[in-house]
């Protein structure tokens, strides 16, 4: 890959989108939110008609609960929608693909925008699982490729794995995390290459033990829902799991590890998983936590995890679920 310019260096801070579907949508509002102009590349005459509508329902959403700064107009005005991938790719310093979740469509829709793309354009699929190496591996210039998986939708929700294939240069790395992070979301880099990443690995794994409490009869769809939505959803929504299980045990996670791990082991055993919390991996673990936090700011952060839960529970209160 090129050397790339500073993002400031480059006049217009164009970014192409590839598809207009409801991330391509949502990353449109992203960039252009940022102060970006964005052309989103749609081969259907019928869904580019529809784009700037969504578009602007999105924004005028966005506007009524104050969380743009600029009129939705203005915001909306940066947005072109485009048939071709030519006009996309033209003048832009990053492209993001939105097509559905197909290897051969990938595979094909990045070989093409690697031949229109001049070499310091960085390419990024927002692949939920495939990784770059599967689509990307053969390509003159895979150096610039990688995977920019966002949450869903990431005007609302700023995390986007950044997940670069052992081919993908620290340029084009770098490049994605300033862009991002300046557009503001939060970028997280992936340090190899895995199925589904990180977000839908974690995902994955409460889905399949939720359809298997479905399938046994322990528990009904809504009440799997009412569970997360209530009671997991709350707590995960101001720490990770991590820190959860850290600040629910007084000793912190090794102790909850000591106490818990082999009710845990048992209930992976009871799936045909066999992945104990071993000493060294708890060390590990323990060792990133107290880094974080020491225990003798445990009972402190205890009490913030609560008035932050508070203040959640008043929002709720306020404003109750349809």
């Amino acid at each position: 890959m090129s050397p790339v310019q500073p993002e400031s260096d480059h006049p217009g801070k164009t970014i192409g989108i590839v598809g207009g579907g409801s991330i391509g949508i949502a990353f449109a509002v992203v960039f252009a939110r940022a102060g970006h102009r964005v052309r989103l590349s749609e081969p259907d005459e019928t869904r580019r008609g529809e784009v700037p509508v969504i578009l602007a329902r999105k924004l005028e959403d966005l506007a009524a609960f104050d969380l743009i700064d600029e009129p939705a107009g203005t915001i909306a005005g940066r947005v072109e929608v485009v048939a071709d991938m030519a006009e996309a790719v033209a003048g832009a310093v990053y492209v993001q693909e939105c097509v559905p979740e197909r290897l051969a469509l990938k595979q094909a829709i990045f070989a093409e925008l690697d031949r229109l793309a001049p070499p310091a354009v960085v390419l990024a699929s927002a692949s939920s699982a495939i990784t770059a190496s599967a689509f990307a591996a053969d390509l003159p210039g895979r150096d610039r490729i990688l995977v920019v998986h966002p949450g869903n939708p990431p005007f609302l929700i700023p995390v986007a794995e950044i997940v670069p294939a052992p081919f993908t240069s620290g340029e084009a790395v770098a490049l994605a995390q300033d862009l991002l992070a300046g557009a503001g979301m939060a970028p997280v880099l992936v340090n190899k290459e895995i199925e589904g990443f990180v977000f839908n690995r974690l995902q994955g794994a409460l889905l399949r033990e939720a359809y298997c409490l479905v399938r046994d009869g322990v528990a009904s769809v809504d009440d799997v829902d009412r569970i997360v939505r209530d009671g997991l959803g709350p707590r995960w929504s101001v720490i990770g799991p991590f820190e959860t299980v850290d600040l629910n045990t007084q000793g912190g996670i090794a102790s909850h590890a000591e106490k818990m791990g082999p009710a845990y082991a048992r209930m992976g055993a009871e799936r045909g998983q066999d992945d104990p919390w071993t000493p060294d991996l708890v060390e590990k673990v323990t060792g990133e936590r107290r880094a974080l936090l020491p225990l003798e700011g445990w009972a402190e952060r205890v009490a913030w995890r609560d008035r932050r839960l508070m203040a959640l529970i008043r929002h709720r209160k306020a404003e109750p679920a349809a």
